[in-house]
């Protein structure tokens, strides 16, 4: 969960990076992302009210006020806020105060007279607030990676759940399920897992979700996938040989690709360009004459939204600032031997970086 301190400094920073400042004492904010970051406001999505939201006014003196309807979840009490309105939608007595979204914008807007969300796109302002707020998400604060840590050893246990369970006759829906139910566990509520689960043959399928398809013995699985508490993620990888070793070519991926994550790991540091670490990870590659079969980014930032700024892309034209977290995923898909992708999460430190994931990187 992000702690009270957490948020009031983001707010703080957030007024004060405002450029120009708005034409008003206080803000008024509806983007789910905004009210997470700034709030911890989170609508928990396993229950009836996933998809509404509610309202952030922000003044200029750090006060925040939070305005929601009663048929949210418990999740949104744990909203960092110095005062809250609960509006009364639906009792289960009476009926609804007409549709549900209008019950919260009439409470805020009484008067009907056209209100302003200033990061609601078509207002004048919205793109200085919605530009400011993902450029101070680029570096995390401390509340922010104890929660991402949190994702990450949810994720390790789904990962050791796939290395000690899955064998030739299963499906990848049978795969998803064991994941899911190990993620579930490790962190003793409902969270969702999404992401790769897929048999790949090559080049034609590097990922995808779940499907019927039965694994066969010597099929390479790619397990990439993400699991998300609070609204925040984490994003890593292993691929599997099923069933009995690697065949040689399948090793030499693999080997590969652990080259390339290590000559990547090598650029991580504050001040990088994005643009070398891309090239450090295609340089193994190209040097083994296999580039060719290296056809997305090696890498992105990680948080609230995946992917996120900064990117590892060949057109990189950013640069790594100590408290990014991204990721590294370097991968292969080579007709006839199958396809790899590996990945490790990071925080940047003024010096280099932090491995955040322990996952076990192997075939078998």
């Amino acid at each position: 969960m992000l702690t009270a301190e957490g948020c009031r400094q983001r707010r703080q920073r957030l007024w004060n990076r405002l450029d120009p400042p708005p034409d008003s004492d206080h803000l008024r904010l509806s983007d789910p992302i905004h009210l997470t970051y700034l709030a911890n406001f989170y609508v928990d999505p396993f229950s009836l009210g996933a998809g509404f939201g509610g309202y952030l006014l922000l003044r200029k003196d750090g006060h925040a006020k939070l305005l929601h309807d009663d048929r949210l979840p418990n999740s949104v009490m744990e909203a960092q806020v110095e005062e809250r309105i609960v509006v009364p939608w639906y009792s289960g007595q009476t009926p609804a105060r007409g549709p549900r979204q209008l019950a919260l914008l009439q409470t805020v807007n009484p008067s009907h007279d056209g209100l302003r969300i200033h990061d609601r796109p078509g207002d004048p302002y919205a793109a200085t607030v919605i530009h400011t707020v993902a450029e101070m998400r680029r570096q995390k604060d401390p509340d922010e990676v104890a929660l991402l840590r949190r994702c990450m050893r949810v994720g390790e246990a789904g990962q050791a759940w796939a290395r000690t369970n899955v064998h030739p006759g299963m499906t990848e829906l049978d795969v998803y399920c064991g994941v899911n139910t190990a993620c579930i566990q490790a962190a003793g509520q409902a969270v969702i897992v999404y992401g790769d689960f897929a048999v790949s043959p090559g080049p034609e399928r590097r990922g995808g979700p779940p499907t019927s398809r039965t694994l066969e013995t010597g099929d390479m699985l790619i397990l990439d996938f993400s699991v998300v508490i609070g609204g925040y993620r984490s994003d890593f990888t292993n691929t599997l040989v099923v069933g009995r070793e690697p065949t040689p070519d399948q090793q030499r991926l693999y080997d590969l690709c652990v080259q390339a994550l290590t000559a990547g790991e090598k650029e991580l540091a504050a001040e990088r360009p994005c643009r070398t670490v891309y090239e450090a990870v295609r340089d193994v590659f190209d040097r083994a004459g296999l580039a060719q079969y290296f056809p997305h980014h090696a890498g992105h930032g990680l948080g609230l939204t995946h992917p996120e700024a900064p990117y590892f892309v060949r057109e990189a034209e950013e640069t790594l600032l100590a408290g990014d977290v991204v990721t590294l995923e370097p991968g292969l898909y080579v007709p006839g031997v199958g396809g790899i992708r590996i990945e490790h999460n990071y925080l940047i430190t003024p010096r280099g970086y932090e491995r955040l994931s322990n996952h076990t990187i192997a075939l078998r």
